[in-house]
């Protein structure tokens, strides 16, 4: 999908971006592989790894998705955009919540924009389970951006720039995540969790990228991609990875639910099922394509897709050896 292509990765130095470039350089042949992000540290860091020197298809971009002058310009002859950038930690988006609106929401508009003034051929936004039924500012935010980028389509027409969305759970070893958390308390004998029962969905990174160019190469613009991924609920966690330590109970914080929904039934009308994942056609034909679900079947009007009712679990081996071989 990206071979010979100029492709674009905003936040382009998170836990994402980092293995995206990692598996673009070792795998594929882009032609151009922009990094734009807004943190210049970052940036000379990941250049230590990767530099232009050695790859030579690489560029590193200084700017911010709520500046579109510096998008537009970041966007000439670009063909492929990856969007990951998002302020998407809970509790600073819940102390914050304009700054989480101007990146998350107003962010996303300006590169919509921006793609459409510059011609782009595709782009793909990075979703959350968060985003479905949402209980806090950062799911609220990443919903609109959903809904952003779905109906950017409808700006486009039927010749500019196609828009979907990649959305899938918890990132195994991304930054910030509760397993880094447990993996740093467990030195100290004490851990503290919210609800042993609570429950997740579970992706590791390298699933995440091929997952997101997988749908990159079928999108017809429009489409919602849900993967097939496993649950594992926290205290399952805990023991696996600290089975010596004493463990608290501390209760579910605000804006945090007991299990996560990818496909609340109130979606199940436009949800067709393949082998290893789902795709949820837009509500609105804003014109005739291809449908890409063609090959799917359709699921049942009750269908809702639940970390706790899922029908795949990660026991204690699979996390240990996900983990480490991450």
């Amino acid at each position: 999908m990206i071979n010979n292509k100029s492709v674009l990765l905003t936040g382009g130095t998170g836990s994402f971006g980092q293995k995206f470039v990692e598996i673009a350089l070792t795998q594929y042949r882009p032609r151009r592989l922009i990094i734009f992000s807004r943190d210049e540290h970052k940036q000379q860091r990941m250049q230590e790894k990767f530099s232009p020197e050695n790859y030579p298809c690489l560029r590193y971009f200084i700017g911010d998705i709520r500046d579109k002058e510096r998008l537009q310009r970041a966007f000439s002859n670009i063909d492929i955009v990856i969007h990951a950038a998002a302020l998407r930690t809970i509790p600073s988006c819940e102390y914050n919540p304009y700054e989480a609106v101007k990146t998350n929401i107003l962010g996303t508009q300006n590169i919509i924009e921006a793609a459409i003034n510059e011609k782009i051929s595709k782009l793909i936004t990075i979703s959350t389970d968060k985003a479905a039924n949402p209980m806090n500012l950062y799911g609220a935010t990443k919903l609109c951006a959903d809904k952003l980028f779905i109906n950017g389509n409808n700006y486009a027409g039927l010749n500019g720039p196609r828009f979907s969305v990649a959305r899938y759970g918890n990132v195994l070893a991304s930054r910030g995540n509760i397993i880094e958390y447990f993996l740093k308390s467990k030195k100290t004998g004490k851990i503290d969790i919210t609800d042993p029962n609570m429950t997740r969905f579970w992706i590791t990174l390298e699933q995440s990228i091929d997952f997101v160019l997988n749908s990159l190469e079928v999108m017809q613009g429009g489409e919602i991609f849900i993967p097939k991924i496993p649950s594992m609920s926290i205290g399952d966690i805990a023991k696996a990875l600290c089975p010596e330590c004493e463990i608290n109970i501390q209760g579910i914080r605000p804006g945090e639910k007991m299990h996560e929904i990818m496909i609340p039934m109130n979606e199940a009308v436009n949800t067709y099922e393949f082998e290893n994942y789902f795709v949820q056609q837009p509500a609105y034909r804003f014109f005739e394509r291809t449908k890409m679900t063609s090959n799917g079947v359709k699921v049942p009007p009750n269908f809702e897709y639940s970390s706790d009712t899922n029908t795949q679990w990660l026991n204690k081996e699979d996390l240990l050896k996900l983990i480490n071989t991450k």
